[in-house]
Order: C-alpha cells, then structure tokens, then sequence
C-alpha cells in the first residue's frame, strides 16, 4: 500500500515540475532566449553525403570546436569558408543533417538571391556574446524544437540600409559594436 507521505511528496513533485515548464514556456519568445557567440571557422569541408551542404569546425570559445553543418554551398565559395569569423547560434538542439550531427547554425544575412555570413565586429573573439540592447533575459540551455521558439523571433530579424544586424529594429552588439553584414542591405537573417 503507499503511505500519505509518498503521495504528497509525489504531488508536490509534480507541481514543481509543471510550475518550472510554465516558467520556461512563459519566458517571452524573444533574442534574449538565443545564445548567439562569435565564432571563427577553422576549416571548411564538402559533406561527404551531400552536394549542397558544408562540414565546417567552428571555434566558439569553448574547449572542443563544434561541428556545424551549413547548406551554403551554392552561396558562399569554399575558400570564403575559411579562417573567418561568424556569429553562431549554439542552443539549437543538436541535428543530424545526412548522417553527421551539426552542433550549432551560423547566422546569415538572407535574401533569395543571395546570403552572406554576418561579420561580428573586428576586435570580438571566439565565445563573446551577442546582446541586443532592452532584451536581457538568459538564454535557454536548449530551445525545444517543438515550442517553436526561434521560428518565433527569426522574423523580427533583419538587416539594416547601413548593413546593421537588428532585432526589433535594435541593433545586435558585441562588446559594445555593431554585428554587421558586408554588402547586403534591408534583408532578412537565418
């Protein structure tokens, strides 16, 4: 038989738990919940599998580099791959993109005719943090693919007539400057 113990135990087990998943689902959907870090992409490589896609291994200042898979192969030349800097976005829920696992997502200014890798100010390295100015919440350990949570805030992202990355018309800021795209201009980001 189970004592009374064991089932309050259980039930107030219970309600901290929903009372912990309510807080993390009534966290506003917004970039505070992103941790997005500068990244330097070591090298870059062709997928084995797949024609479209590259094996890259990025440097985000932590102590092993991650693999990441990108589909930028029909937009960015390989050579333009290497030894760069990029802003990464690190708690996407790790995917197996044609066998091998991609451990973050490199952000890009993105149009339909053409998508370039965000530049993160010069003097930024490897693991700093991206900040958007009124938005300081903590960032998720993960995102939960299901809850939706960066389809929810990608919208909201853009890039500037003077080449800034914006969220809510708020610019993206390492240290202090300005994430920037190179040449494209009042364009989405992915």
């Amino acid at each position: 038989f189970l004592s009374k113990q064991w089932y309050q135990r259980r039930v107030r087990e219970q309600q901290k738990q929903q009372k912990g998943a309510q807080a993390n689902s009534a966290a506003p959907a917004d970039v505070s919940r992103l941790n997005m870090r500068v990244g330097f992409i070591r090298t870059a490589k062709q997928h084995p599998d797949a024609d479209g896609l590259y094996l890259e291994e990025i440097d985000c200042g932590e102590p092993e580099p991650r693999q990441v898979i990108s589909g930028l192969v029909k937009h960015i030349p390989i050579e333009e791959m290497q030894q760069r800097p990029c802003v990464v976005l690190l708690n996407l829920k790790p995917a197996k993109m044609r066998g091998i696992m991609s451990h973050a997502m490199v952000m890009c200014a993105s149009s339909p005719e053409k998508v370039e890798i965000l530049a993160p100010p010069a003097d930024s390295k490897p693991g700093d943090l991206v900040t958007v100015e009124g938005f300081s919440g903590t960032p998720d350990a993960q995102l939960n693919p299901k809850k939706k949570v960066f389809e929810a805030i990608q919208p909201d992202f853009l890039v500037s007539p003077e080449g800034h990355a914006l969220y809510k018309g708020v610019p993206w800021k390492i240290n202090g400057q300005v994430v920037t795209a190179q040449t494209m201009r009042g364009c989405g980001i992915k």
